[in-house]
């Protein structure tokens, strides 16, 4: 790749920073100072934006001598020094100042890009309870719009109702408010990210008492939730008057409910943390969220009641890394609370739905393949919870073992111990004379002696499969489990109608394969079966994944899937940044180079095996996305258009046409395929 198709800028993305500098008991020369030697670091590491704490130039703390004409003099002669220092630097600069209009004291949030001010916003709501007094000091900026103020012998922009966007980076659009802002039932981010902002930004000063760091977090999460937006905060840190008050300095970078980064606290040295927030997924995440545009007509459209302030940021569009962590396994959590909470709920969603659909048919029996691979066996311990569940015995499971021209022994092996663990009727139907049979009816070179392993080889025994388990269900009044995944049923790798892409309820269809072996080891760890099916789960969990279909080759080589059309690990990738974001495949492979480059960086999902921990190169990468755009939108809706019933289980993917993706059947996958090459 060359370095603008590198570069975050190219793909949407922001680069945004939170400072925490020295502060002062008023020392404004010296907050300017610290102000400026940050801003120049920020500029070395490429930040677009940096949001300083409040008052930061004047200093917060500092009670009556607000009002002093002394002090307020200063702080507008060391702006006036600080913008002309940032001609040369490329981020945008958030400063909190004191500064006079009209009359009235407000505190303020000044906007600085390269030498000048864009725009300055003063504070709508000023806390007067409990130790805060600023309405003592500064007038409240609500109502106040359509105004400028004469700064340094320049009128500029002044209220809250100032949106400031970059002409030559999209997307690259924030709004700022401070503080007590934040607090307000309706705060007005809000209606900043209403009126278009994708970047909320909070200059804050708010004192530490216990539990505030938690409050404020929580704060920053659910206003980027809320508002489908990031949120860049900072508060006062050390330096700040401790007359009656402490400060930490608590900076925070949330996207989308998120935390992408937080500072240290209580900390004596100046700090800036960092995120790249992907301002083209929020966006993104905005147009399929129609409740947003609902609330924006809702309150009168705020876009019309709001200033843009447009500026060039002039981007260089160079490679400056990536500082975002982008996670190898989207739908395994790296986290291990996080992951046990993710498969609690993915395995009590699968037995749910299928303990519904027992009841709802009043079915006898439950009748299901059980090849000893991972989506079969999953597929088996999720019927037994449900049986469980409504009070059936697992005897009321039908399992079948269904060998054909290239079943492994092992495989079977493990199919027949956990049917037998588990307690469910086995029985066993060797496919092979029916499948030869077939062959023969349709002089398949295979069936004079010819080693022709092709497609319709497989679907013959594929087919048969699914045939006989539908004719067992007629027999003993039950009906057909499917088995198969997301992964396979995003790749089209199951095959239709007569095959394994049909069943009664498709209990793993919302499932990623990444997943399911995470599944399995839950339900080992939480003890929901007996220590002999644990045993015998944990074996299987080690089996290579492969539809044995086709004999081993001259090597003893099996059948591999991920061999034929790639890794599941990278293909689950792809499927979550596709569907759950619908992101161009060059963006995707951009985000697949950064998490998956280095083995070493990052964090893997735990009791991940050291000797599976890849890394991809970027032609490695691309190679298979390739595979997965072409499989995804030309070869393979047709199966999706068509598929049973069967539980959503993630907000990231469902392939169900009655659920998150609805896709015409005959598509065609050039035009991502030519956005992917560059073409």
């Amino acid at each position: 790749m060359t370095d603008h198709s590198l570069s975050i800028h190219a793909h949407g993305l922001v680069r945004v920073a939170a400072a925490t500098p020295a502060a002062s008991a008023g020392d404004v020369a010296a907050n300017a100072a610290s102000i400026l030697d940050l801003a120049q670091r920020a500029h070395a590491e490429g930040a677009d934006l940096v949001v300083y704490p409040e008052l930061c130039l004047t200093s917060y703390a500092i009670d009556d001598l607000h009002l002093q004409e002394a002090l307020l003099d200063r702080v507008e002669a060391e702006l006036a020094k600080l913008v002309a220092a940032t001609a040369n630097l490329k981020p945008v600069l958030l400063v909190g100042a004191a500064l006079r209009r009209n009359g009235r004291l407000y505190n303020t949030a000044v906007v600085i890009a390269r030498g000048r001010i864009l725009g300055v916003v003063p504070k709508s709501y000023l806390p007067n309870y409990r130790e805060y007094y600023e309405k003592r000091w500064f007038a409240p900026g609500i109502g106040l719009t359509g105004l400028q103020i004469t700064l340094h012998g320049t009128e500029v922009p002044f209220g809250p109702d100032l949106i400031f966007a970059a002409t030559d980076l999209p997307d690259f659009i924030f709004h700022v408010e401070i503080c007590e802002d934040y607090w307000a039932p309706i705060p007005p981010s809000s209606l900043g990210a209403l009126a278009g902002a994708l970047i909320l930004t909070n200059l804050s000063a708010s004192n530490i008492v216990v539990g505030k760091e938690r409050e404020r977090d929580l704060y920053g999460a659910s206003q980027s939730a809320r508002a489908t937006a990031a949120y860049v905060y900072s508060a006062a840190g050390a330096g700040e008057s401790t007359t009656d008050l402490a400060w930490d300095g608590q900076a925070m970078i949330h996207e989308l409910g998120y935390q992408l980064a937080k500072s240290a606290r209580f900390d004596h040295e100046p700090e800036l943390i960092y995120a790249d927030i992907d301002v083209a997924r929020i966006r993104q995440h905005r147009m399929r969220f129609g409740t947003f545009n609902d609330a924006a007509q809702a309150h009168g459209h705020p876009e019309t009641q709001f200033r843009r302030v447009t500026f060039a940021h002039q981007p260089d569009f160079a490679d400056i890394g990536l500082k975002r962590i982008v996670a190898r396994f989207p739908f395994v959590p790296a986290d291990p609370a996080l992951l046990d909470a993710d498969c609690y709920e993915v395995f009590n969603i699968q037995v749910e739905g299928l303990a519904k659909r027992i009841q709802a048919t009043k079915a006898k029996h439950l009748v299901i393949g059980i090849s000893g691979g991972l989506d079969s066996t999953h597929a088996l311990i999720v019927a037994a919870k449900a049986c469980e569940r409504i009070g059936l015995p697992h005897s009321a499971i039908l399992g079948y073992t269904l060998p054909g021209f290239a079943t492994g022994e092992a495989t079977k092996a493990n199919a027949w111990a956990l049917m037998q663990a588990l307690d469910v009727q086995g029985a066993e139907i060797d496919i092979r004379p029916a499948a030869t049979q077939m062959l023969k009816d349709m002089d398949h070179p295979y069936s004079r002696g010819e080693p022709l392993y092709d497609v319709t080889f497989e679907n013959v025994q594929a087919g048969l499969r699914t045939d006989y388990l539908f004719r067992l269900a007629n027999q003993h009044d039950g009906f057909v489990i499917g088995t198969g995944d997301l992964s396979e049923l995003a790749l089209g790798w199951c095959t239709y109608g007569v095959g394994d892409q049909m069943s009664h309820y498709a209990v793993n269809a919302g499932v990623p394969k990444t997943l399911i072996q995470y599944l399995i080891r839950w339900a080992v760890k939480t003890g929901q079966f007996s220590g002999e099916t644990n045993r015998i789960l944990t074996d299987i969990l080690g089996t290579e994944i492969s539809p044995e279909l086709v004999p081993a080759d001259a090597d003893g080589a099996i059948q591999s899937t991920q061999g034929r059309i790639g890794p599941y690990e990278l293909h689950d990738f792809f499927l979550h940044y596709t569907v759950r974001h619908g992101l161009a495949p060059s963006k995707i492979a951009f985000l697949a180079w950064h998490a998956w480059r280095d083995a070493a960086a990052g964090e893997w999902p735990i009791d991940f095996p050291a000797d599976g921990r890849n890394s991809y190169d970027m032609e490695t990468i691309t190679k298979w996305l390739e595979v997965f755009l072409y499989r995804f939108f030309e070869i393979s809706q047709f199966k999706r258009s068509a598929i049973p019933n069967g539980p959503k289980v993630s907000a990231a993917a469902s392939l169900s046409p009655r659920g998150d993706w609805r896709a015409p059947s005959d598509g065609i996958a050039g035009l991502w395929l030519d956005e992917l090459r560059g073409i």
